[in-house]
């Protein structure tokens, strides 16, 4: 399998099969982005999936002139579908549909927001498209989760700023006057301490790990190994995406073998030259604590 294309070559990749759907000939793609064609050709010989985006834009602009459709039409991204044979098929845009523009869009506004109900809103369609897109494409899927990741985090980035003490963000309700108590029996108060005793005076039980009403003890087994199995299976891959990141870096790999700076020549030293008299190693006999053992038995 070819070494796959680094972040840089895919974005030249995809706006070469943008110009090429757009204008049906590979110099002229080649040349709009600055690029001689054997640089392109290069590519298309050494991955395959290139290849074959690379027919499918010619075929796709050799049918726009021959239909007669405008360019602008041809700028939009073709879609994968499967048949109801069960038979994968490369198809024209249509209009309203999702493309990569409305993926970017979603995936910027969720990494933002962290809703998905109000980033396919911003990017100009229903939810439903996206989840059905998620269904379809692991790549997009990924991508979507990452996003929701990174807007998970600032959200909570943003909230334990909140949470630090020297923010004052949410503390204007300490420098009031606190309000009466209302009036409560002795039963009243000790039930209520004691629904509270958990969460105030003792660490709570996090809510995604408890056990489930009417959940049996193997099913509570069975999904926390299934969450644990998740959280490996992401850690593995955001590994790969580090590792992915390095190599286009060219950066050398934390966990290669390490080369470790031998001494000078100098000082490598021989037999010990404490004892002038000791007689120099004989390799035939063995040595132990740094005597010969026949001179350990003599004296």
């Amino acid at each position: 399998m070819a070494r796959p294309f680094n972040r840089r070559q895919a974005h030249e990749n995809q706006a070469f099969l943008a110009a090429l759907r757009r204008t049906g000939n590979a110099r002229e793609a080649a040349r709009s982005l600055g690029f001689h064609r054997s640089t392109m050709v290069k590519r298309r010989n050494r991955d395959a999936a290139f290849a074959a985006e690379w027919d499918a834009a010619l075929a796709l602009a050799h049918a726009r002139l021959n239909t007669g459709e405008p360019a602008a039409k041809a700028e939009a991204e073709p879609h994968v579908i499967r048949t109801a044979s069960g038979r994968l098929q490369l198809r024209r845009a249509q209009p309203r549909r999702l493309d990569r523009a409305a993926e970017q869009a979603f995936l910027a506004a969720l990494s933002a927001t962290a809703n998905v109900r109000l980033s396919a809103a911003a990017a100009g369609f229903s939810h439903s498209a996206f989840y059905a897109r998620r269904r379809k494409s692991p790549a997009f899927a990924r991508e979507m989760r990452l996003a929701l990741e990174m807007g998970y985090e600032r959200l909570e980035m943003a909230l334990l700023e909140a949470a630090d003490p020297e923010s004052y963000r949410e503390d204007a309700w300490r420098h009031n006057d606190p309000p009466p108590l209302p009036q409560l029996s002795p039963g009243e108060a000790l039930q209520l301490l004691y629904l509270h005793q958990k969460e105030v005076r003792l660490q709570a039980e996090p809510p995604h790990i408890k056990r489930r009403r009417g959940e049996s003890r193997e099913a509570h087994s069975f999904r926390l190994s299934a969450m644990y199995e998740a959280q490996q299976q992401r850690a593995r891959e955001a590994f790969d995406i580090a590792e992915a990141e390095r190599r286009a870096a060219g950066e050398p790999s934390p966990f290669g073998p390490k080369v470790l700076p031998l001494p000078a020549l100098d000082q490598v030293k021989g037999w010990s030259k404490a004892d002038p008299a000791k007689r120099l190693q004989d390799r035939d006999r063995p040595m132990f604590g740094g005597w010969r053992i026949g001179d350990w038995k003599e004296k």
